[in-house]
């Protein structure tokens, strides 16, 4: 007995320890991931492609019509991350998480993408819903902006990623603006 409660710890920082997301991998267990998509993303860069991932950090992403990719998302690798708290799956069974990743999956397998409005977001939206997170409602709305304050950047190059098109974009913009204004 005594032995047991020597290895609880252990055991609780090895479960930590696998929860960790890995960029390096491109594992991100238990988190919605981010990626930017050229030219949306240039022009509104908090407009990007999303997926969720199982608890052993596997990538499924919604990637074009009637498929759901497995770690290989449609634009790249994820530049951002958003660490869920998987003690507030509500849904019942011996693993809701991964559950609800894959029957979302299946479920996306079926639909045709839309850009506007059945497109990545809801898949993971889907996803959630299914795992009952917080005992909240999810949609593509709420993931673009719950992301947009939550997530974090996997490097400082992938933040870069992210921003330097819409600055350079911007500033273009803005300097073409001011010269044709103060003709």
């Amino acid at each position: 007995m005594a032995e047991v409660r020597l290895l609880l710890p252990v055991m609780a920082e090895v479960a930590e320890e696998k929860m960790k997301p890995d960029p390096e991998r491109s594992r991100f267990p238990c988190c919605i991931v981010w990626t930017p998509i050229p030219v949306l993303t240039w022009l509104f860069p908090f407009i990007g492609h999303m997926g969720i991932c199982t608890s052993s950090g596997v990538i499924r992403d919604f990637a074009g019509p009637y498929f759901v990719s497995e770690d290989c998302m449609a634009f790249g690798k994820p530049v951002k991350y958003w660490q869920l708290d998987p003690s507030l799956v509500r849904a019942g069974g011996s693993n809701p998480w991964d559950t609800a990743v894959h029957e979302a999956s299946e479920e996306y397998k079926h639909h045709m993408h839309n850009l506007c409005c059945d497109n990545c977001h809801s898949h993971v939206a889907l996803a959630l819903n299914l795992m009952k997170y917080n005992n909240k409602s999810w949609n593509m709305v709420k993931l673009c902006i719950f992301s947009l304050l939550y997530s974090r950047y996997v490097s400082f190059g992938a933040f870069l990623k992210t921003w330097i098109p819409f600055v350079l974009l911007a500033g273009a913009m803005l300097t073409v603006i001011l010269t044709l204004h103060l003709r």
